[in-house]
């Protein structure tokens, strides 16, 4: 075998090289290369021929003798050999024989070795001839199918260009198709004048047939359409002339709908006035018939509305139907309320109040049924309704006005303010806020004007009846009339105490008024009734005039007008009422006493302070009443003359009493500014009464005090040298008057005072906040005279002076608590 170019071996090496070999074998696949490989280094040896010994050649008489171990299969063969030879006659006896022999048995098998290949190549050969017939055959049919091929691609282009035209004529036709239905549908609108003229010149049309509000829609969808497209030919034509329908179709309707509206109310005026005996039927009257016109006109009114936002003609046209219904049914409503109103002011001439009520829930009736009734007609919503309400309403009002300017009574001004801020604002219209728009307008307006009026009556009276109040004598009798009051109400306590447990008198009590508050507007509470009798002083029948004028006309107002004006007017009415107390003080003092005028003062500034709480701030206010059941009208009359009782409440001035008199000087500063002039005068008239009660128990001990401290500052300063038994005012005797007396003072007079205070403030808390500054300076004095005593004078000069020890002293202040 040739040996392969070192080329070629190193291209065969790529194929099974590792790791990427580049024609890899199965194992199958190398298992057989291998057992080539070892067939072809190790061929098989040739077989054994049956020869005889070679020794013997030399010997022609030499005859193969086969042993007998020689198979019998193996001599068949041999016999099979030499018959295939023609030899099985003859026999091989020499050399030559042999070789003869042998060459012809060389031949025969080197023909028998080659007779397999020379098959093998002509059955090789038979096939080749097979595969040529085969390829011929197959390139004959290749060209037949090349042909063939040839001619589809033919066919299948002349049949896509088929296809293709097929295809763009039926496009074609459905886009012709389209065009012809468009133009038809366009044409439609066009067509539809002829239709739609024709129906509406027939004299037998009518806005209330079946086919009139398709007529209509059919007709509002062609101005549509060719108002859409004024690039349209006859555009101007044929919009003019569907103008010109459309016209004429809301003629008929507004004819139709006007004509309804006035019949109904021509039908109502010249109704026989016989034929409805008041006003309420004539109101009613009106209401039902129109009522059952309603569905009359609604449908068509229904069309106009839904039309009225897509075209302006539309909304001209419901305008017009609006206006004609408003004037109808001020025609008709217009005389009714005046005439009502007439009725209401004649029937209610010296009542303002019933009559405003009276008139104000009539108008607001009104308002209401007047948006019903429209509802009836119309589905949506018209401003000119609620001026047409308006315009009614202001008929009340021009009726309401002259009383309203001419009224002088604050009673009847704020009363006025609550009807038509409370009952009729506040409770009428939130309730029903859209009908009664109209209405709220109007009597916002009435309550400005009774406001202003309120405000300027209230500066006329608090000119009048609060700053330039006279006094009778019966309004300064202090303190007999409560003394008398107190001997009343012990007198009722007595009789109590006689009556049967089980008698409805038991009942009758006073409430303790440190457990109700003042009487705030709107807010009520009751009060639990207490066995506790109250100050007669508490009363409001027994207050001084300009504090219960005060109190009532601020409580009046507080509900009525704007705070920033009640602020103003409280503050006005505040001074002057503060500056009549002043002056009342003032005359009690002169004809009384001082300490009267003082108590009377602090008392009203108390009940002051404590009943204007409630306007300048948000605290739960509580309303007392006397609950005196079947001895009610006698007692009431008695004790409280006014309907509604106001009580102070005694423990918050208490505590305002201690901080005025007891207070750092920063926070009284801001308090005061707070509460103005009432704390201020507060705290004046009590550090006025301490004071003089300070004056009059012990000022000669206090001058005397106030010498010595003279004669030790002088001699300080290099005056004469100080030696206080050498002054004849210092001398024991002298200081012993001075201090007897001054206890005698205080034994004989300090009841009197807490007597008075009793009487006026009849609350022990009060009473001991105010007398306790009082009993604090007596007993300063007393001690700044045990120190001085100690410190100057002698034993026997004390025994001398006799001063009452300081547990004496306070022994006497708490006997008389």
């Amino acid at each position: 075998m040739a040996e392969l170019p070192a080329e070629m071996r190193e291209r065969l090496g790529l194929w099974e090289r590792l790791p990427r070999p580049l024609a890899p074998l199965s194992e199958r696949q190398c298992d057989s290369v291998v057992e080539l490989r070892e067939a072809f280094l190790c061929p098989p040896a040739p077989p054994e021929l049956p020869i005889e010994d070679l020794s013997s050649l030399g010997q022609p008489s030499l005859t193969i003798t086969l042993t007998a171990t020689v198979p019998e299969s193996t001599e068949d063969i041999l016999v099979k050999g030499f018959s295939s030879l023609g030899m099985e006659s003859e026999r091989v006896e020499t050399a030559q024989q042999f070789f003869s022999w042998f060459a012809q048995l060389q031949t025969r098998m080197d023909e028998d070795e080659g007779a397999k290949y020379r098959q093998m190549r002509t059955y090789l050969s038979g096939f080749e001839e097979q595969c040529d017939a085969i390829l011929s055959d197959v390139n004959s049919a290749l060209e037949h199918l090349a042909s063939l091929q040839k001619q589809y691609l033919f066919v299948s282009t002349k049949t896509g260009t088929l296809h293709e035209a097929c295809e763009q004529l039926l496009k074609e036709q459905s886009e012709l198709v389209e065009l012809a239905e468009n133009i038809q549908q366009k044409l439609s609108y066009f067509n539809e004048l002829e239709n739609i003229s024709t129906k509406l010149n027939s004299p037998t049309l009518s806005v209330n047939s079946e086919g009139f509000i398709p007529m209509l829609a059919k007709l509002d969808d062609c101005i549509t359409y060719i108002s859409s497209h004024p690039n349209f030919r006859d555009y101007p034509i044929y919009s003019t002339k569907f103008k010109q329908c459309l016209s004429k179709a809301m003629h008929l309707m507004k004819t139709y709908t006007v004509t309804t509206l006035q019949n109904l109310t021509n039908q109502l005026i010249k109704r026989d006035p016989s034929a409805v005996p008041n006003s309420d039927n004539a109101f009613t009257l009106f209401y039902v018939k129109f009522r059952a016109a309603a569905p009359k006109v609604r449908t068509l009114i229904e069309q106009i509305e839904q039309r009225s936002e897509k075209m302006p003609e539309y909304q001209q046209l419901l305008s017009e139907i609006h206006q004609c219904y408003l004037e109808q049914r001020e025609q008709l409503l217009g005389p009714s309320i005046t005439s009502t109103v007439t009725e209401l002011t004649n029937r209610n001439n010296r009542d303002h109040c019933a009559l405003v009520r009276s008139g104000c829930a009539f108008m607001a009736h009104v308002c209401q049924d007047e948006h019903q009734l429209y509802n009836e007609f119309f589905t949506k919503p018209t401003s000119k309704l609620d001026g047409l309400l308006e315009k009614l309403c202001l008929s009340l009002y021009d009726v309401f006005r002259p009383l309203i300017i001419h009224a002088i009574h604050l009673e009847t001004l704020s009363e006025l303010c609550g009807i038509l801020k409370n009952e009729m604002l506040e409770d009428h219209v939130q309730n029903n806020a859209e009908q009664l728009a109209a209405f709220a307008a109007v009597v916002e307006q009435m309550l400005e004007d009774v406001q202003e009026r309120l405000v300027y009556r209230t500066h006329i009276y608090i000119q009048t009846d609060i700053a330039g109040y006279k006094p009778a004598p019966g309004d300064l009798a202090y303190p007999a009339k409560l003394e008398m009051m107190e001997q009343i109400a012990q007198s009722l306590k007595e009789e109590e105490k006689k009556l049967p447990a089980d008698s409805s008198f038991s009942d009758v009590k006073l409430e303790d008024p440190e457990s109700c508050n003042a009487v705030k507007p709107d807010v009520s509470e009751s009060c639990p009734r207490t066995h506790t009798t109250i100050s007669p002083a508490d009363l409001h029948g027994m207050w001084y005039p300009t504090v219960r004028r005060t109190l009532v006309c601020l409580s009046k107002l507080y509900r009525c007008i704007d705070r920033a004006v009640f602020q103003g007017l409280s503050q006005e009415a505040l001074s002057a009422c503060i500056q009549s107390l002043l002056l009342a003080s003032d005359s009690i003092a002169k004809n009384k006493g001082q300490v009267d005028g003082q108590l009377f003062l602090i008392k009203h500034l108390l009940i002051l302070r404590e009943q204007i709480a409630p306007f300048h701030t948000e605290f739960t206010i509580k309303e007392i009443s006397l609950d005196l059941k079947k001895t009610r009208d006698a007692a009431f009359k008695i004790l409280n003359p006014l309907t509604v009782p106001h009580f102070f409440r005694l423990s918050s001035s208490n505590a305002l009493i201690q901080f005025l008199l007891e207070g750092t000087p920063e926070i009284r500063e801001h308090y005061i500014d707070s509460k103005k002039d009432v704390d201020r005068h507060l705290k004046s008239a009590c550090e006025q009464f301490i004071q003089q009660q300070t004056k009059q128990f012990v000022d000669p001990l206090e001058e005397f005090l106030t010498k010595v401290s003279a004669l030790k500052m002088m001699a300080n300063q290099g005056g004469p040298t100080y030696n206080l038994l050498q002054q004849p005012w210092a001398q024991p005797a002298k200081v012993g008057d001075l201090v007897s007396s001054a206890y005698k003072t205080i034994k004989t007079k300090l009841p009197s005072t807490l007597r008075s205070m009793s009487l006026y403030l009849s609350n022990k808390d009060t009473e001991f906040i105010l007398f306790k500054p009082v009993r604090n300076n007596i007993q300063q004095v007393f001690q700044k005279l045990h120190s001085l005593l100690k410190e100057e004078f002698s034993n026997e000069d004390l025994q001398i002076v006799a001063c009452p020890s300081m547990e004496q002293v306070n022994l006497l202040l708490s006997m008389n608590k």
